[in-house]
């Protein structure tokens, strides 16, 4: 009997996860459907779950045009901004845990500078950015989320910071290491999980922005997110451009996640947003 009700146990569970992914996939699927359909089968009624053939059209017409360009753009904003908000972020969160920078009250200081809405801030931006000639360049944006992911890194990294005994890096200091040897060769390869971690959702932050990429962009530099909304029209929409942009931009997102899935999943067990 408990045999069997383990079993059924068993079954039930695997039966939720399948229910869970096919639903969470889905959306992915009619996607990557949609860029290999034919016009006919976009348009049909009822819908044509499997596309008849294997049209790529939509994507050389991407690569033609140089729209994929857009993709490649948010791959660098993204990139570097990532690079760079956990540079100063993680020393930001060391400098609060070790040396007590700012008080007890700093570190909340800094997370709620993240909360303000975007929207309310979004005109100043761009008159600074005006004046500073860096719209539509990789500079404008890449300062720009740096700027707003430094108050997330610094924030996730303190609780990971906290974890590591402050004995170990006595021990490393009394043996003749320098405080930035410490950093480098102690703490950093004992937070490396929550490093890489905060560095994936710090990515995906920026790849994911599109109200400051539509107002700081406009031909130079436009990202993948503001280029989808491009096919967009009062008269036609273009279902397949949007289904192959869509997957151009979600194929990095499934790379970075699935390399990194053991950190992201280590990371989180750590505790790391602990107060």
């Amino acid at each position: 009997m408990k045999r069997w009700d383990k079993g059924w146990r068993l079954a039930l569970r695997t039966a939720i996860a399948v229910f869970a992914a096919v639903l969470f996939l889905f959306p992915i699927y009619w996607l990557a459907a949609i860029s290999i359909k034919s016009p006919d089968e976009i348009f049909a009624y009822p819908p044509v779950w499997v596309p008849g053939g294997f049209d790529i059209s939509s994507y050389i017409t991407l690569f033609r045009d140089g729209d994929a360009w857009a993709v490649w753009h948010s791959l660098v904003t993204a990139g570097v901004s990532t690079v760079l908000a956990m540079l100063f972020g993680t020393l930001a969160a060391y400098s609060i845990v070790r040396y007590r920078t700012g008080g007890d009250n700093l570190a909340i200081w800094i997370i709620s500078q993240r909360m303000i809405p975007p929207i309310c801030i979004a005109f100043p931006v761009f008159l600074l950015f005006v004046s500073w000639q860096i719209v539509d360049t990789y500079t404008g944006l890449i300062l720009l989320y740096t700027a707003f992911n430094i108050p997330y890194v610094t924030w996730m990294m303190r609780g990971y910071l906290q974890e590591i005994p402050l004995e170990l890096e006595q021990s490393a200091l009394v043996d003749g290491l320098s405080r930035w040897a410490v950093l480098w060769k102690v703490v950093l390869p004992m937070a490396r999980a929550g490093l890489f971690a905060t560095a994936v959702f710090t990515f995906i932050f920026a790849w994911n922005e599109f109200l400051f990429a539509l107002i700081l962009t406009g031909s130079e530099v436009v990202t993948y997110t503001v280029k989808v909304t491009g096919y967009f029209g009062s008269q036609s929409t273009f279902w397949s451009k949007i289904g192959a942009m869509s997957m151009l931009g979600v194929l990095p997102m499934i790379f970075v996640v699935g390399t990194m899935q053991r950190f992201i999943v280590r990371g989180i067990s750590m505790g790391a947003v602990k107060g």
